[in-house]
């Protein structure tokens, strides 16, 4: 695979698998329990991913303050400056919204669209931070010298697993309209 290499990718298939009631979770009925880790594991993801993009950021950062072209090093150039803006701007205000749902959660006022609107915007910035970084190297930008592309590579996981970007805007959908859009009602 190319993307989260360190860890182990694998497939699991049950059919017709019963539980003991001894090994289900306590004070858990139907699917609050699996959705009440899901949430949690968006939340992390949410914060991990701008990481990632703070790392894509400081990379290059330093390669277009180092790298020379006609004389000048590339930060001196308008679009490197707009794209390396854009990219704190994307992560200080994705940090902002995750620290307010943290606040929100510890308070237990957060709702899973909360955590939704986090993971689906902080994976969204931290792909294309993770992009335009990738971009402002140039050719160097694919090279494992300088760790972008890994982060680029990542994140198209990242934006998979937990809810796609579409998933997440369903439920958001949902809680804007109040309508159902997931599957058809009859």
């Amino acid at each position: 695979k190319f993307s989260l290499r360190a860890s182990s990718t694998g497939t699991i298939h049950m059919d017709e698998v019963v539980v003991p009631e001894t090994n289900m979770l306590p004070g858990v009925k139907g699917l609050k329990g699996p959705f009440t880790c899901l949430n949690s594991a968006r939340y992390g993801i949410a914060w991990g991913v701008l990481g990632a993009a703070e790392f894509c950021l400081d990379a290059a950062r330093e390669y277009t303050l180092t790298r020379q072209q006609f004389g000048r090093p590339l930060a001196a150039n308008q679009l490197i400056q707009v794209k390396l803006a854009d990219i704190m701007t994307d992560v200080a205000l994705g940090l902002q919204g995750c620290v307010q749902v943290g606040r929100l959660m510890d308070a237990d006022k957060a709702t899973p669209e909360m955590v939704s609107l986090i993971k689906r915007n902080s994976t969204d910035k931290a792909l294309t931070a993770a992009r335009l970084a990738r971009d402002m190297l140039g050719a160097n930008g694919v090279s494992d010298e300088y760790h972008v592309i890994r982060h680029v590579m990542n994140l198209e996981s990242v934006n998979t697993y937990e809810g796609t970007r579409d998933i997440h805007a369903l439920i958001l959908g949902r809680a804007i309209t109040g309508i159902q859009a997931f599957t058809s009602q009859s």
